[in-house]
């Protein structure tokens, strides 16, 4: 209940603060009580801009998913709307984009049955996709993305680039009666259709495809400012539609996108009574699962970047909640997955958008346009149909070169062999298995190796110098001026992961004949877990039975805490005669931590039965640092 107290508390467009971190149910309350006739005129201007490219490209996103191309106009201009209205970002635009609509192509390339079924199928699994969304930002489930490394989107972004491209070269070259769709829902499985079909190419497509994409540079050459997708496809269609709509010549025949009239605008509701409905349930909750992960992933990275520009503060799990309920209501409008759009947010950015409504605005736009489109249908005059699906396909070929983001990729290769790493393994993954699969595989070989570097504490082993001070060991073979005492500081996270690596390396420190009393230095030491504790209560018992001693100095309050809690402290202080303030777990002084290792080794001496050494302990408080 604490939850919805919290959901219910910023219904009114209240702050967050840093440590609370809420959902808001009406951020957009505050723009409206600010709102100006200024901020309208700039806000309007902007989404017309942002429509002008939105509506191509949800023709696009929706051809490359392999749905009729309502389902990516609705989505468009229904995600547009709905989005600013929960999102904490006022530049963010949602929509239809690359990487969610192959998902989908992917899917159901592998999944026939249901792509057979668009109708039933699509509303379901768009509203799961939001209710998943929203549970997720409810549960915070977004501050987990912060531990996504970015190679993996660099990586699965890539690779769908390449996807898309040979993909598109099917309507390009009009091979779609060549190419099996069942077997090309892999590159590996096209690549193979598409030679096999290489000898049935058509000359007329490729060369509206030719020409289309020509246009298309030389237009962005001339005048990069303009909508040149918008543009280059009205341009191609005014051209080469009429040709083939009148059928006269070789462009009689050549394939083109139908239109919609207003029944195919009709919502269809997800309907949860029929018949294998749970069938359908399970078998949509992986790629559910999958499109609502790089749909928020999209959308979060998208957002910090505008907000970086702006100097605002992005919320993670706010901004997942606005995809979530975009979806939602995408679901019931009949339209497909929706993610945060990097083209349209930036270009909402760089036309001068003031502020959230001007996403609103675009929808509205999208929506007019939309029942415009579907008016002209009615009158006599399907523009849809004069489309070429050649046209678009190579306008889709020339935007999906711009997703190899060569920048962030020459950066994860040459950073770290683990970034490297990460990106081949996803990109490679997009390749060879479906993108809802792919994605869920980059993202295990990052977290696996964050694992492996983060299961590996820093063990540092200090002694004694000629002069009494203490002193990091170089060589730990070396001799120790005091060889019955180790002082092991570890440093890092002591979670399941570091439990083996740890207890191996100090066992090996006990390996030296001459050590009867390690202290275990635990003051840049955290995340003590249970498997850690059992490790150390492993270590105690297996010194024990060696007849040496474990000490445990520097120990913050979490991991007295925890050993207290577990019953380890009374396995550590078993010997220690408590009324003469004998004590074998020493708490770091926040003052001077190093005063615990004093104490420590004050005990070490007592139990080998030598105060040989001289111990000196330097504390600057001017400074706040001690030096031992």
């Amino acid at each position: 209940m604490k939850l919805f107290r919290k959901f219910r508390r910023r219904s009114h467009g209240d702050s967050i603060h840093d440590d609370d971190r809420g959902i808001k149910l009406a951020p957009f309350a505050s723009t409206l009580r600010n709102y100006s006739l200024e901020k309208l005129r700039a806000d309007t201007r902007a989404a017309a801009n942002v429509t002008m490219l939105a509506l191509p490209q949800s023709i696009a996103y929706a051809a490359i998913a392999g749905l009729p191309i309502v389902y990516g106009i609705v989505c468009s201009a229904v995600a547009a709307m709905v989005a600013p209205l929960f999102a904490s970002s006022r530049l963010t635009v949602l929509g239809p984009t690359n990487a969610t609509a192959f998902m989908l192509f992917s899917f159901f390339a592998t999944h026939p049955h249901l792509g057979s079924r668009t109708g039933d199928v699509i509303p379901l699994l768009v509203a799961m996709v939001g209710i998943i969304a929203v549970l997720g930002s409810m549960l915070r489930i977004a501050d987990l993305l912060h531990y996504v490394s970015r190679s993996v989107m660099v990586g699965y972004i890539s690779g769908a680039a390449v996807l898309i491209i040979a993909n598109q070269l099917k309507p390009w070259f009009g091979l779609g009666a060549y190419i099996d769709p069942e077997s090309s829902g892999t590159f590996v499985g096209f690549v193979i259709e598409l030679v096999k079909a290489l000898m049935h190419i058509q000359w007329v497509p490729t060369l509206i495809g030719a020409v289309t994409i020509g246009m298309f540079f030389a237009l962005r050459a001339w005048r990069p400012a303009w909508p040149i997708f918008a543009i280059t496809l009205a341009i191609s269609s005014a051209l080469f539609g009429v040709l083939i709509h009148q059928k006269i010549g070789p462009f009689s025949g050549v394939e083109t996108f139908q239109t919609f009239s207003f029944a195919d605008l009709k919502p269809e509701l997800p309907n949860v009574i029929r018949a294998g409905f749970f069938r359908d349930l399970s078998e949509l909750f992986g790629v559910a699962c999958a499109l609502a992960f790089v749909a928020s992933l999209e959308n979060s990275l998208m957002s910090k970047s505008l907000s970086s520009r702006s100097g605002e503060r992005a919320e993670g799990n706010q901004d997942m909640f606005a995809v979530g309920m975009a979806n939602m209501a995408a679901s019931l409008a009949s339209g497909m997955p929706a993610s945060g759009s990097l083209t349209r947010s930036t270009l909402n950015d760089a036309s001068g958008a003031r502020t959230r409504l001007s996403s609103f605005y675009s929808g509205l736009y999208t929506l007019a346009f939309t029942l415009l489109i579907a008016a002209f249908g009615h009158w006599g005059l399907p523009l849809i149909d004069y489309v070429p699906k050649a046209a678009l396909a190579a306008l889709v070929i020339a935007l999906s070169f711009s997703l190899f983001n060569r920048r962030a990729i020459r950066i994860c290769m040459h950073s770290t062999r683990d970034d490297a790493l990460v990106l081949i393994c996803t990109l490679v993954a997009t390749l060879l298995a479906p993108l809802y699969v792919a994605i869920f595989i980059g993202v295990a070989v990052s977290i696996s190796l964050f694992l492996r570097k983060a299961s590996r504490p820093q063990l540092v082993e200090y002694g004694f110098d000629e002069g009494g001070e203490l002193r990091e060991m170089a060589d730990t073979k070396r001799s120790r001026p005091i060889p019955a005492i180790s002082i092991v500081h570890v440093e890092g996270d002591l979670f399941f992961g570091a439990a083996e690596l740890f207890r191996t390396q100090i066992q090996r420190t006990v390996a030296d004949p001459d050590v009867r009393v390690i202290i275990l230095r635990l003051k840049n030491a955290w995340h003590l877990d249970a498997t850690s504790v059992m490790a150390l209560e492993d270590l105690i018992r297996f010194m024990r039975g060696n007849g040496l001693h474990l000490i445990v100095s520097g120990a913050t309050r979490e991991v007295y805490r925890v050993l207290r809690n577990s019953g380890v402290l009374l396995t550590l202080q078993d010997g220690c005669d408590r009324a003469k303030g004998e004590s074998n777990l020493f708490l770091s002084h926040p003052r001077n931590p190093n005063l615990s290792t004093r104490a420590a080794l004050l005990r070490a001496q007592d139990l080998i039965g030598t105060d040989k050494a001289r111990i000196r302990i330097f504390h600057d408080p001017n400074q706040g640092k001690s030096v031992s």
